[in-house]
């Protein structure tokens, strides 16, 4: 019986430290963004994870690649500054918690969505991360990813991108596909079928008026 005890409490004590593992390691700074393409407007959102015990996390900053577009997401308690680096052509995009604001506090995350566009035409992009605390600890999320696949110890944030592109971004349609002569077109067979509409009403008309003129008569 008390083996039985012994090999459970291992089990579950093992199974535990396998989860607060991969808790610490799965702690980054993060980057989403569900169904980007290349050469594409996207929405990426940087998962920003405390991982002081005793300090908050009151500014991000994103490098992102050259892009022409860059919007931010009204935050509450959050200043967001875009900037752009006209030696390098990246665009660099800062999160500052606004005076007396909490920041993100130890055991907490936050998101930071910033739409942009259009991506690079690259399978994967990466958004080097630099993340500052109260305690003023900067933590320089920029690593890339060994040739071997293992993941540094500061990865820098990465999205896959799918090829192709619709260039729709923003939740606005950008290039709708459609000319000018499309429209012209669509304009003369709309108008066309009104006059002949028209035309077959005077007809109708005619006919009537002509019948009743001839019985009076």
């Amino acid at each position: 019986m008390r083996s039985s005890l012994s090999h459970a409490c291992g089990a579950v004590a093992t199974v535990g430290f396998v989860l607060l593992s991969g808790g610490v390691a799965a702690a980054h700074v993060t980057a989403d963004a569900p169904g980007a393409q290349q050469g594409s407007y996207s929405v990426v959102t940087f998962r920003v994870p405390t991982e002081s015990d005793t300090a908050s996390t009151t500014a991000l900053t994103v490098t992102l690649p050259n892009v022409r577009s860059a919007r931010t997401e009204p935050m509450p308690g959050w200043t967001a500054r875009v900037e752009r680096n006209d030696k390098s052509e990246a665009v660099a995009v800062t999160w500052t918690a606004d005076p007396g604001a909490p920041g993100v506090g130890p055991g907490q995350f936050q998101r930071f969505a910033v739409s942009l566009g259009p991506l690079p035409a690259t399978e994967t992009v990466s958004f080097p991360a630099k993340q500052t605390y109260s305690d003023g600890k900067v933590v320089d999320w920029n690593q890339p990813v060994g040739p071997d696949g293992a993941e540094p110890e500061h990865p820098a944030p990465t999205v896959t991108l799918a090829a192709g592109g619709d260039h729709h971004g923003d939740g606005h349609r950008v290039d709708t596909g459609a000319t000018a002569d499309d429209d012209t077109d669509d304009t003369a067979r709309w108008l066309g079928g009104i006059g002949l509409a028209l035309g077959v009403l005077a007809v109708g008309l005619g006919l009537g008026l002509g019948s009743l003129i001839r019985r009076r008569s």
